[in-house]
């Protein structure tokens, strides 16, 4: 039912196209049919990777492993062709549907925190039984010994509602790949992502060239929720009106993890071993700084490996 619908909202676009636009004697080349809910990047160069070094040794002041940057070199030009990439992190509810929809596991975070109960079961389960599951399972904030069922009800629809438009996370790469599949889309390249995030003149961030923790979710400060809604942060736009590619949750990519053409760095990772992951994400606490938000920034993970702090988006 799902796909017939968005292969429905396209023949609509395409007609719509047809009837608006050009005669079959006149040039067509050039048009594009814009699918909902993504951003257009036209074909062309764009500058990649960087040739930053860490001569502040940071890596040394906050303990890591490994050298910074060194991954990201050198910086060079790569041409891609034209497509289209999804303009938000795929949401919590956007997924609770392939869930559905398309026979899916849930994320493991779901089981534990309730978001996978279905609501038909909750309005059938006793006043009992409800008090049970908002305790243990949603982990309600209150005594809810003394609530009603339908308060109970009115509590737990609140909650999930918050959930909803939240990105989706504790997914695998398989995972990703296989929602992409089910919506006719695809994961990003490494490189698509890229360009997406910070243009073709290789902004050092998606808004610009400065830091400015204002302009995207680190994690830090006071807020009740460590990962934001997609699309609310409106200062973390790339050049392309793509959003949260500064922070918010990092995102799976199409890409097993390599050096770059030109590059003498060699890790043990590289090879068909991980699989990039691109952005920043919220809830980093102490590493909360500048260089892990840069659109430049690498990092990579077992493709099987899940983490609340890890999403994605399509394209095509």
């Amino acid at each position: 039912m799902r796909l017939n619908l968005f292969k429905n909202t396209l023949l609509f676009t395409t007609i719509v196209a047809i009837a608006i636009g050009c005669s079959e004697d006149e040039e067509t080349e050039g048009q594009v049919l814009l699918e909902p809910g993504m951003v257009f990047i036209e074909a062309g160069e764009f500058i990649a990777g960087s040739n930053k070094v860490d001569d502040k040794g940071l890596a040394k002041e906050f303990g890591f492993v490994g050298e910074l940057y060194v991954d990201e070199h050198p910086q060079h030009k790569v041409f891609l062709k034209a497509y289209q990439i999804d303009q938000y992190e795929v949401s919590n509810l956007e997924y609770k549907r392939f869930v559905i929809e398309g026979d899916y596991q849930e994320p493991v975070p779901w089981v534990q925190n309730g978001y996978n109960v279905r609501w038909e079961i909750l309005e059938r389960s006793s006043v009992e039984r409800l008090r049970s599951i908002a305790d243990d399972y949603f982990q309600l904030d209150a005594d809810v010994s003394q609530f009603s069922k339908a308060e109970l009800l009115e509590q737990l629809s609140a909650l999930q509602s918050q959930r909803d438009p939240l990105p989706v996370t504790g997914v695998s790469w398989f995972d990703a790949f296989s929602y992409c599949q089910w919506r006719e889309k695809r994961l990003p390249s490494e490189m698509e992502w890229e360009k997406a995030a910070r243009g073709a003149h290789g902004f050092e961030y998606p808004w610009g060239n400065q830091w400015d923790e204002t302009k995207t979710n680190t994690g830090e400060g006071e807020q009740e929720l460590t990962v934001f809604p997609v699309g609310v942060v409106k200062g973390d736009k790339s050049p392309y009106d793509a959003f949260d590619m500064g922070g918010n949750v990092s995102e799976w990519t199409n890409d097993w993890y390599q050096a770059y053409p030109g590059s003498n760095y060699v890790d043990e990772a590289f090879g068909d071993i991980h699989r990039v992951v691109r952005g920043g994400g919220a809830g980093v606490g102490h590493y909360a700084i500048s260089t892990f938000f840069r659109s430049a920034r690498r990092a990579h993970a077992d493709p099987t490996q899940i983490s609340t702090d890890v999403g994605f988006r399509c394209a095509k």
